[in-house]
């Protein structure tokens, strides 16, 4: 068993500026499902920060970075949870890659997120099923 991680941070305030002159930019990243999690929220960017980190550090831990956006796919708070598609999901297979388990966190001025797998697609249920919350969790 091959042990992957992915780490990733987001500056909130660059982040959110970016969404601000970006209107696009939030179709083009997120989800339906994320941004009706995230749109709930009183202010939905630390939540898109979170996930935007969480994307990056799946891509980190796959080792092809982000192919596509919306192939990854961060719903859910306590545990979070990452479903793969398309050629991302392909990837992932290829490389014996099976449950990705996500620990989000954000603070003021910084979202971070941590992705592990330890392989085995067949021994947790394949990629896209509950994940553990490995820390404090947003």
């Amino acid at each position: 068993m091959t042990l992957r991680v992915g780490l990733d941070l987001v500056e909130l305030p660059r982040f959110s500026e970016a969404l601000a002159r970006r209107p696009r930019l939030r179709e083009r990243v997120f989800t339906e499902a994320e941004l009706r999690l995230c749109g709930a929220r009183k202010d939905p960017a630390p939540c898109l920060a979170v996930r935007f980190a969480a994307k990056e550090a799946v891509g980190k831990l796959l080792g092809t970075g982000v192919l596509s956006w919306r192939e990854i796919e961060v719903i859910g708070h306590a545990p979070p949870v990452v479903r793969l598609h398309g050629r991302t999901h392909e990837a992932a297979r290829a490389r014996g890659i099976g449950e990705i388990a996500l620990s989000l966190s954000h603070s003021r001025g910084m979202a971070g997120a941590v992705a592990v797998s330890g392989g085995a697609a067949q021994a947790s249920g394949g990629i896209g099923g509950r994940s553990a919350d490995l820390g404090q969790g947003e």
